[in-house]
Protein backbone atom coordinates (compact mmCIF):
# COMPACT_ATOMS: atom_id res chain seq x y z
CA UNK A 1 0.00 0.00 0.00
CA UNK A 2 1.52 3.67 -0.86
CA UNK A 3 1.66 6.30 1.67
CA UNK A 4 -0.80 8.92 1.60
CA UNK A 5 0.33 11.24 3.96
CA UNK A 6 4.26 11.05 5.24
CA UNK A 7 5.20 13.05 7.52
CA UNK A 8 9.47 13.16 8.81
CA UNK A 9 10.31 14.65 12.28
CA UNK A 10 7.43 17.61 12.39
CA UNK A 11 8.14 19.54 14.83
CA UNK A 12 6.32 22.72 16.57
CA UNK A 13 6.98 25.16 19.35
CA UNK A 14 4.81 27.79 20.99
CA UNK A 15 7.09 30.15 23.05
CA UNK A 16 8.16 27.55 25.80
CA UNK A 17 5.72 24.95 24.81
CA UNK A 18 6.53 22.27 22.49
CA UNK A 19 3.34 21.40 20.91
CA UNK A 20 4.68 18.76 18.60
CA UNK A 21 8.22 17.07 18.52
CA UNK A 22 9.95 15.13 15.87
CA UNK A 23 6.62 13.33 14.88
CA UNK A 24 7.02 10.78 12.10
CA UNK A 25 4.19 8.58 10.87
CA UNK A 26 2.49 7.21 7.84
CA UNK A 27 -0.93 6.92 6.42
CA UNK A 28 -1.26 4.29 3.93
CA UNK A 29 -3.66 4.81 1.27
CA UNK A 30 -7.46 3.42 2.32
CA UNK A 31 -6.88 3.44 5.64
CA UNK A 32 -9.19 4.97 8.81
CA UNK A 33 -5.29 6.28 10.95
CA UNK A 34 -6.62 6.78 14.40
CA UNK A 35 -4.78 9.64 15.68
CA UNK A 36 -5.45 9.13 19.42
CA UNK A 37 -4.46 11.71 22.52
CA UNK A 38 -5.53 13.11 25.57
CA UNK A 39 -6.41 16.98 25.24
CA UNK A 40 -3.36 19.11 24.32
CA UNK A 41 -1.08 16.03 23.40
CA UNK A 42 -0.44 17.76 20.35
CA UNK A 43 -3.24 16.57 18.03
CA UNK A 44 -4.39 19.97 16.73
CA UNK A 45 -1.06 21.31 16.25
CA UNK A 46 -0.48 18.27 13.96
CA UNK A 47 -3.23 18.77 11.87
CA UNK A 48 -2.90 22.25 10.86
CA UNK A 49 0.60 21.29 9.78
CA UNK A 50 -0.99 18.76 7.71
CA UNK A 51 -3.36 21.69 6.66
CA UNK A 52 -0.68 23.47 5.69
CA UNK A 53 -2.53 26.20 8.09
CA UNK A 54 0.65 26.45 10.31
CA UNK A 55 4.41 25.81 9.72
CA UNK A 56 6.60 23.43 11.18
CA UNK A 57 9.22 24.99 13.00
CA UNK A 58 11.32 21.73 11.92
CA UNK A 59 10.34 18.97 9.57
CA UNK A 60 8.48 18.34 6.73
CA UNK A 61 4.69 16.64 5.87
CA UNK A 62 3.75 15.17 2.41
CA UNK A 63 0.20 14.20 0.81
CA UNK A 64 0.55 12.18 -2.35
CA UNK A 65 3.95 12.77 -2.80
CA UNK A 66 3.36 16.24 -2.73
CA UNK A 67 5.42 18.83 -0.40
CA UNK A 68 2.81 20.50 2.28
CA UNK A 69 2.65 24.34 2.56
CA UNK A 70 0.17 26.82 1.86
CA UNK A 71 1.43 27.70 -1.54
CA UNK A 72 0.37 24.57 -2.61
CA UNK A 73 -3.29 24.86 -3.00
CA UNK A 74 -3.69 22.35 -5.62
CA UNK A 75 -3.58 19.70 -2.55
CA UNK A 76 -6.59 20.94 -1.01
CA UNK A 77 -8.90 20.01 -4.39
CA UNK A 78 -8.46 16.14 -2.73
CA UNK A 79 -8.66 16.91 0.40
CA UNK A 80 -11.78 17.19 3.34
CA UNK A 81 -11.25 18.51 6.55
CA UNK A 82 -12.70 19.86 9.81
CA UNK A 83 -10.21 21.11 12.16
CA UNK A 84 -11.55 21.96 16.03
CA UNK A 85 -14.64 24.71 15.62
CA UNK A 86 -16.97 23.59 13.02
CA UNK A 87 -17.16 27.39 11.47
CA UNK A 88 -20.07 28.23 10.02
CA UNK A 89 -21.83 31.91 8.54
CA UNK A 90 -23.99 31.90 11.53
CA UNK A 91 -26.73 33.77 10.01
CA UNK A 92 -26.90 31.71 6.91
CA UNK A 93 -29.36 28.87 6.47
CA UNK A 94 -27.68 25.28 6.49
CA UNK A 95 -28.21 24.88 2.58
CA UNK A 96 -26.88 28.41 2.13
CA UNK A 97 -23.82 27.88 4.22
CA UNK A 98 -23.47 24.35 1.77
CA UNK A 99 -24.16 26.56 -1.15
CA UNK A 100 -21.19 28.87 -0.12
CA UNK A 101 -18.58 25.70 0.14
CA UNK A 102 -19.88 24.53 -3.15
CA UNK A 103 -19.46 27.87 -5.13
CA UNK A 104 -15.76 28.15 -3.56
CA UNK A 105 -15.04 24.98 -4.49
CA UNK A 106 -16.22 25.49 -8.10
CA UNK A 107 -18.67 22.36 -8.16
CA UNK A 108 -21.19 22.36 -10.73
CA UNK A 109 -23.34 20.33 -10.03
CA UNK A 110 -25.88 22.21 -7.71
CA UNK A 111 -27.28 18.51 -6.42
CA UNK A 112 -24.20 17.84 -4.49
CA UNK A 113 -25.85 20.41 -1.42
CA UNK A 114 -28.64 17.70 -1.55
CA UNK A 115 -26.65 14.65 -1.53
CA UNK A 116 -24.41 15.88 1.53
CA UNK A 117 -26.89 17.14 3.27
CA UNK A 118 -28.74 13.80 3.28
CA UNK A 119 -25.88 12.20 3.58
CA UNK A 120 -25.24 13.77 6.92
CA UNK A 121 -28.77 13.97 7.98
CA UNK A 122 -29.40 17.59 7.71
CA UNK A 123 -32.43 17.56 5.16
CA UNK A 124 -34.67 18.74 7.68
CA UNK A 125 -32.66 21.11 9.60
CA UNK A 126 -32.03 22.81 5.82
CA UNK A 127 -33.48 25.78 6.22
CA UNK A 128 -32.16 26.40 9.92
CA UNK A 129 -29.78 29.04 10.41
CA UNK A 130 -26.01 27.67 11.46
CA UNK A 131 -26.63 29.75 14.77
CA UNK A 132 -29.35 27.88 15.73
CA UNK A 133 -28.03 24.41 15.25
CA UNK A 134 -27.02 22.28 18.03
CA UNK A 135 -23.29 21.51 18.96
CA UNK A 136 -23.75 17.92 17.53
CA UNK A 137 -25.51 19.34 14.07
CA UNK A 138 -22.84 22.34 14.20
CA UNK A 139 -20.57 19.63 13.85
CA UNK A 140 -22.65 17.51 10.88
CA UNK A 141 -22.71 20.68 9.15
CA UNK A 142 -18.69 20.79 9.88
CA UNK A 143 -18.54 17.09 7.91
CA UNK A 144 -21.00 18.11 5.08
CA UNK A 145 -18.71 20.80 4.12
CA UNK A 146 -15.61 18.31 3.77
CA UNK A 147 -17.29 15.64 2.39
CA UNK A 148 -19.26 18.02 -0.19
CA UNK A 149 -16.79 17.61 -2.92
CA UNK A 150 -16.14 13.90 -2.93
CA UNK A 151 -12.52 14.20 -1.33
CA UNK A 152 -9.76 11.38 -1.85
CA UNK A 153 -8.84 12.43 1.78
CA UNK A 154 -10.26 13.66 5.10
CA UNK A 155 -8.35 14.79 7.56
CA UNK A 156 -10.36 15.47 10.53
CA UNK A 157 -10.26 16.71 14.20
CA UNK A 158 -12.40 14.63 16.78
CA UNK A 159 -15.24 14.81 14.23
CA UNK A 160 -17.57 12.84 16.38
CA UNK A 161 -17.78 15.79 19.38
CA UNK A 162 -20.69 16.47 20.49
CA UNK A 163 -22.61 13.94 19.01
CA UNK A 164 -24.99 11.72 20.66
CA UNK A 165 -24.69 7.84 20.62
CA UNK A 166 -26.41 7.35 17.62
CA UNK A 167 -24.85 10.23 15.58
CA UNK A 168 -21.40 8.77 16.50
CA UNK A 169 -22.46 5.45 15.33
CA UNK A 170 -24.00 6.93 12.17
CA UNK A 171 -20.44 8.85 11.98
CA UNK A 172 -18.63 5.61 12.15
CA UNK A 173 -20.59 3.60 9.77
CA UNK A 174 -20.05 6.64 7.28
CA UNK A 175 -16.34 6.77 7.21
CA UNK A 176 -16.38 2.88 7.58
CA UNK A 177 -17.86 2.94 4.00
CA UNK A 178 -15.90 5.59 2.41
CA UNK A 179 -12.84 3.86 3.07
CA UNK A 180 -13.93 0.34 2.74
CA UNK A 181 -16.05 0.86 -0.83
CA UNK A 182 -14.89 4.47 -2.24
CA UNK A 183 -11.03 3.72 -1.05
CA UNK A 184 -11.27 7.36 0.83
CA UNK A 185 -7.57 7.58 2.99
CA UNK A 186 -8.97 9.38 6.55
CA UNK A 187 -6.73 10.74 9.08
CA UNK A 188 -9.00 10.92 12.30
CA UNK A 189 -8.46 12.24 15.50
CA UNK A 190 -9.44 11.66 18.92
CA UNK A 191 -9.54 11.44 22.75
CA UNK A 192 -11.08 8.22 23.06
CA UNK A 193 -9.91 4.86 22.56
CA UNK A 194 -12.63 2.93 22.29
CA UNK A 195 -14.48 4.96 19.95
CA UNK A 196 -11.66 4.70 17.72
CA UNK A 197 -11.04 1.08 18.16
CA UNK A 198 -14.12 0.37 16.55
CA UNK A 199 -13.74 1.31 12.81
CA UNK A 200 -9.82 2.66 12.69
CA UNK A 201 -7.23 0.06 10.74
CA UNK A 202 -4.37 1.68 12.50
CA UNK A 203 -3.89 3.64 15.62
CA UNK A 204 -1.37 6.49 16.43
CA UNK A 205 -0.72 7.51 20.32
CA UNK A 206 0.67 10.25 20.65
CA UNK A 207 1.76 12.23 23.73
CA UNK A 208 3.38 15.20 24.54
CA UNK A 209 3.50 16.38 21.13
CA UNK A 210 5.75 13.12 21.05
CA UNK A 211 4.30 9.96 18.39
CA UNK A 212 5.09 6.89 21.39
CA UNK A 213 3.35 4.03 19.39
CA UNK A 214 1.93 2.89 16.17
CA UNK A 215 -0.18 -0.46 16.26
CA UNK A 216 -2.55 -2.13 13.98
CA UNK A 217 -6.39 -2.19 15.43
CA UNK A 218 -6.48 -6.32 15.64
CA UNK A 219 -3.22 -5.73 17.77
CA UNK A 220 -4.66 -4.00 20.67
CA UNK A 221 -6.48 -7.11 22.05
CA UNK A 222 -3.47 -9.21 22.61
CA UNK A 223 -1.98 -6.11 24.57
CA UNK A 224 -4.48 -5.22 26.78
CA UNK A 225 -3.07 -7.27 30.10
CA UNK A 226 -5.30 -10.14 31.33
CA UNK A 227 -5.03 -10.87 35.49
CA UNK A 228 -6.97 -14.18 37.16
CA UNK A 229 -8.15 -12.68 40.19
CA UNK A 230 -9.34 -15.81 42.95
CA UNK A 231 -10.95 -16.48 46.09
CA UNK A 232 -10.58 -19.05 48.34
CA UNK A 233 -11.78 -20.15 52.21
CA UNK A 234 -8.48 -19.19 53.07
CA UNK A 235 -6.01 -17.07 50.74
CA UNK A 236 -2.74 -17.06 52.45
CA UNK A 237 -3.15 -20.82 52.24
CA UNK A 238 -4.21 -20.42 49.12
CA UNK A 239 -1.19 -18.04 48.08
CA UNK A 240 1.35 -20.30 49.57
CA UNK A 241 0.01 -23.72 47.96
CA UNK A 242 0.56 -21.35 44.22
CA UNK A 243 3.83 -20.08 45.60
CA UNK A 244 5.11 -23.91 45.84
CA UNK A 245 4.16 -24.62 42.58
CA UNK A 246 6.13 -21.49 41.03
CA UNK A 247 2.85 -19.55 40.57
CA UNK A 248 2.94 -15.77 42.15
CA UNK A 249 -0.40 -14.58 43.82
CA UNK A 250 -0.68 -11.00 44.75
CA UNK A 251 -2.82 -9.51 47.31
CA UNK A 252 -5.70 -7.05 46.08
CA UNK A 253 -7.35 -4.27 48.15
CA UNK A 254 -10.55 -5.90 48.39
CA UNK A 255 -8.66 -9.10 49.91
CA UNK A 256 -8.78 -11.80 46.83
CA UNK A 257 -5.78 -13.00 45.38
CA UNK A 258 -4.67 -12.23 41.89
CA UNK A 259 -2.68 -13.88 39.38
CA UNK A 260 -0.50 -11.15 36.49
CA UNK A 261 1.24 -13.57 34.93
CA UNK A 262 -0.33 -14.26 31.39
CA UNK A 263 1.07 -17.21 30.54
CA UNK A 264 0.23 -18.89 33.60
CA UNK A 265 -3.58 -18.41 33.73
CA UNK A 266 -3.70 -19.50 30.10
CA UNK A 267 -5.31 -22.31 31.68
CA UNK A 268 -7.25 -21.01 34.90
CA UNK A 269 -8.83 -24.66 34.88
CA UNK A 270 -5.25 -26.18 36.05
CA UNK A 271 -5.32 -23.46 38.86
CA UNK A 272 -8.78 -24.36 39.95
CA UNK A 273 -7.63 -28.11 39.55
CA UNK A 274 -4.78 -26.93 41.90
CA UNK A 275 -6.31 -25.50 44.48
CA UNK A 276 -9.52 -27.97 44.98
CA UNK A 277 -7.24 -30.94 45.45
CA UNK A 278 -5.75 -28.98 48.12
CA UNK A 279 -8.75 -28.63 50.13
CA UNK A 280 -9.53 -24.95 48.79
CA UNK A 281 -12.08 -24.65 46.17
CA UNK A 282 -12.53 -21.09 44.35
CA UNK A 283 -15.41 -19.45 45.62
CA UNK A 284 -14.21 -17.14 42.62
CA UNK A 285 -12.34 -17.56 39.53
CA UNK A 286 -12.48 -14.77 37.06
CA UNK A 287 -10.67 -13.58 34.47
CA UNK A 288 -9.99 -10.05 34.22
CA UNK A 289 -9.11 -8.07 30.99
CA UNK A 290 -8.50 -4.36 30.58
CA UNK A 291 -10.19 -2.19 29.09
CA UNK A 292 -9.43 -0.33 26.17
CA UNK A 293 -8.95 2.84 28.22
CA UNK A 294 -6.96 1.60 30.63
CA UNK A 295 -4.66 0.44 27.99
CA UNK A 296 -4.13 3.55 26.30
CA UNK A 297 -3.64 5.53 30.05
CA UNK A 298 -0.75 2.61 30.91
CA UNK A 299 0.61 3.52 27.66
CA UNK A 300 1.04 7.36 28.13
CA UNK A 301 2.13 6.46 31.44
CA UNK A 302 -1.28 8.04 33.77
CA UNK A 303 -2.83 5.61 35.96
CA UNK A 304 -6.65 6.12 35.91
CA UNK A 305 -6.78 6.40 39.66
CA UNK A 306 -5.29 10.09 39.20
CA UNK A 307 -7.58 11.24 36.87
Amino acid sequence: MDEIIRTEKLTKKYKDVLAVSDLSLNVRRGEIYGFLGLNGAGKTTTIRMLLGMISPDKGIAFINGKKVHPGNTGLWKEIGSLVEIPYSYPDLTVKENLEVIRRLRLLDDKSTVTSVMEKLKLTQYANRKAKNLSHGNAQRLGLAKSLIHNPNILILDEPTNGLDPSGIYEIRELLSDLSKNHGVTIFISSHILGEISRFATRIGIIHNGELIQEINTPQLEQLCQKRLKINTKNNDRAKAVLLQNSIIANDTPDNMLEIPDESTISDPGAIATLLVNNQLPPSLLNMVEEDLESYFLRTIGIKRESL
